[in-house]
């Protein structure tokens, strides 16, 4: 395999050097986990990581799953992973804590993990779906609905009236 550009600083990076631009890593973040969130952390990487061609990167607290853009993260915390899952819906179900709004398109679910075993359907799903759809969200640019024509020509005609009645 040939070498890489790090997708932070840009450097040039050879199969075998090694690269730290952050100090926050992967084995940072997870280095205090318990032995359950240690392993629901392994289940949730190997089942995102076969998916598909991504990039998995510590960032700040984080560690972010992106193809092009971000699908889904995981912020380690001492007694649960919570896990934040961009979708193109609003998913109503136990496992999620709450939703935001993300982007126009994208819709922010939090999940927390606390055992390998959560790391199954529907979540799993849902982090394939994310993965399937990230680039058509990161691509999907919805705009603001414009005016109707007749209410433009009600609006335009309207100010025509009101010029009139202004020259009397």
């Amino acid at each position: 395999m040939a070498g890489r550009a790090c997708y932070h600083c840009g450097q040039w990076i050879e199969p075998d050097q090694e690269h730290d631009c952050w100090t926050t890593t992967e084995a940072a973040l997870t280095e205090d986990l318990s032995e359950d969130l240690r392993d629901a952390w392994e289940r949730l990487r190997e089942t995102a990581a076969s998916f598909g061609d991504q990039r998995i990167y510590a960032s700040h607290n984080s560690i972010m799953f992106a193809r092009k853009s971000c699908y889904f993260f995981v912020r380690p915390k001492k007694s649960f992973l919570e896990v934040c899952v961009f979708l193109g819906r609003t998913v109503k179900a136990p496992q999620v804590r709450r939703t935001m709004p993300a982007s126009r398109a994208k819709v922010a679910h939090i999940v927390h993990i606390k055992h390998r075993d959560e790391v199954e359907p529907p979540v799993t799903d849902w982090l394939h779906e994310a993965y399937d759809v990230s680039e058509a969200l990161r691509l999907k640019r919805p705009t603001k609905p414009s005016a109707s024509k007749s209410r433009r020509r009600l609006r335009s005609g309207a100010l025509t009236n009101r010029r009139r009645k202004r020259r009397r």
